[in-house]
């Protein structure tokens, strides 16, 4: 596996079709949501100004013609984070990403792999990669073709099963 630049990341939006996403953890500890989700804890409104950043990029990368879909493996009941990103999603999904949430239990006769990805197309898998303390270290390019045929597999399968962000959102309440 060779980490990539944020860089390079960002430019494999731009080549590809379709970029899916496929997360696995109930919590993440991302440095810039700290103080944030602190807040949100604590019932203190946020103005989301710091999620900007990103929020242009998947706008820009969905009108070039990029479909992005996030697919969250979630534990129900939700965590705390799994809630508050669920909050954030409508963002998100007005910027241009489909996303989808399944049930950890409703995985079940998946042998679901054990980090989160960017699958980029049919032909490019890149591997999240953490930190011992949970913090997120980047990408990998993951250049395994078991593995890509592995993650591919899960795509396939269980994307078609998850609930549409909607459709989730009003069924979690």
């Amino acid at each position: 596996m060779r980490p990539i630049t944020g860089a390079e990341f960002e430019s494999l939006f731009q080549l590809a079709t379709r970029a899916w996403h496929l997360e696995l953890r109930d919590t993440y500890r991302v440095v810039e949501e700290d103080e944030p989700f602190a807040k949100w804890l604590q019932g203190i409104p946020d103005d989301y100004a710091w999620r900007e950043g990103w929020l242009s990029f998947v706008h820009g990368v969905a009108d070039n013609g990029t479909q992005i879909q996030r697919l969250r493996i979630v534990t129900e009941p939700l965590s705390d984070y799994m809630r508050w990103a669920l909050e954030m999603d409508p963002a998100n999904i007005t910027a241009g990403e489909e996303i989808r949430y399944l049930p950890r239990q409703a995985a079940t006769g998946t042998s679901l792999p054990a980090e989160d990805c960017w699958l980029f197309d049919d032909d490019k898998l890149l591997l999240s990669l953490f930190q011992p303390d949970g913090r997120g270290a980047g990408y990998a390019d993951a250049n395994d073709p078991e593995l890509l045929a592995t993650y591919r597999a899960v795509r396939d399968q269980l994307w078609p099963q998850a609930t549409p962000y909607a459709q989730y959102r009003l069924a979690s309440r």
